[in-house]
C-alpha cells in the first residue's frame, strides 16, 4: 500500500474530540465567539449546521456569510498584525489573540471523507486543506470537495476539487467543478491524494480529476458548512467519518 492510516474520526462518541479538531473558523480574523461552529454528534455522525440565530462570522469583511467549521490547526500573529493563515481579505488584521496549534498537519498523503451535501441553494459544504502558513508562501489550498447546494440535483451534482495557490507563487490555479451522475444528498466518499508534483481527486473510489502539482508543506484540514445569505430552514452537513493517511516514502508512484 502507498498509504498508512494516521488520523481517523468516526464521530461515534458523545463529544467532539478536541485533540483532533478546533471548533472555530479562522477565529484570528474575527473572534472565537463569532467563528464558533454549531454542531452535534448524533447517530454516529458529525452534524455541522447553520442555525436561524447564527450571526455572520466576519460581517465587516465577509458580509452575511455564516459558517460552522472545524479545523486541525491554527496559526496567527499578534493582534493588529496581518500575519495569519488564509488571509481572505486585503483589510484583514488579527483581531483576537490565539493560541497556535498543530493538531493534524500532514505533508503529502491521502485525506478522505464520507458525507452528505445539502440542497440549500444559499449553502455550500466542503472539506479543504490549507497551508499551516507559518511561512507566508505556505498558503496553497488543496480542495477535496466543495459542493454548492445550487449544484446539487437528484441525478447529478457538480463537485468542486483542485488547487488554489493563494499566496504560493509556485502553484497555479487548477480547480474544476466536475459534473458527476450522483445524488450528493446521499452519502458518498470523497478523497484527495497528493505527493511531490501531483494531486489526484476521487469520488467513491474513482479518480475524477488530476493535476500536475501539489503543495509541498504541511496542510491542515478545514471541514465546514457555509451559508451566504438568509434562507429558510437550518441546513445541516452530515459527516460519517474523516480519515487521513501518510504517504509511505518507499512506496512506488501511483500508475
Amino acid at each position: 500500500m502507498r498509504y498508512e492510516l494516521e488520523f481517523a474520526d468516526e464521530f461515534d462518541g458523545a463529544d467532539l474530540d478536541r485533540a483532533r479538531w478546533l471548533p472555530y473558523y479562522l477565529p484570528h480574523w474575527s473572534s472565537r465567539v463569532r467563528a464558533a461552529a454549531r454542531y452535534a454528534l448524533r447517530g454516529g455522525c458529525l452534524r455541522l449546521r447553520i442555525d436561524a440565530d447564527q450571526e455572520p462570522w466576519c460581517p465587516e469583511l465577509d458580509g452575511e456569510t455564516r459558517v460552522s467549521s472545524l479545523q486541525t490547526g491554527l496559526f496567527a500573529g499578534s493582534v493588529g498584525s496581518r500575519v495569519g493563515q488564509h488571509r481572505f481579505h486585503a483589510q484583514a488584521v488579527v483581531r483576537e489573540a490565539q493560541e497556535n496549534a498543530r493538531l493534524y498537519t500532514p505533508r503529502y498523503g491521502r485525506v478522505e471523507i464520507r458525507c452528505r451535501a445539502v440542497p440549500d441553494p444559499a449553502a455550500m459544504v466542503a472539506l479543504w486543506l490549507i497551508g499551516y502558513e507559518d511561512e507566508p508562501h505556505r498558503s496553497g489550498e488543496l480542495c477535496v470537495c466543495e459542493i454548492f447546494g445550487r449544484d446539487v440535483g437528484s441525478g447529478e451534482a457538480r463537485i468542486g476539487m483542485g488547487i488554489h495557490p493563494f499566496g504560493d507563487p509556485r502553484l497555479h490555479d487548477d480547480f474544476e467543478a466536475v459534473p458527476l451522475p450522483i445524488d450528493a444528498t446521499d452519502f458518498h466518499e470523497y478523497a484527495a491524494e497528493w505527493e511531490p508534483g501531483r494531486s489526484r481527486f476521487l469520488v467513491d473510489g474513482r479518480v475524477v480529476h488530476e493535476v500536475g502539482q501539489a503543495p509541498d508543506y504541511p496542510l491542515q484540514l478545514m471541514l465546514g458548512i457555509y451559508r451566504f445569505s438568509d434562507g429558510k430552514g437550518e441546513p445541516e452537513f452530515v459527516v460519517d467519518w474523516v480519515r487521513g493517511y501518510r504517504l509511505l516514502e518507499d512506496a512506488p508512484p501511483a500508475a
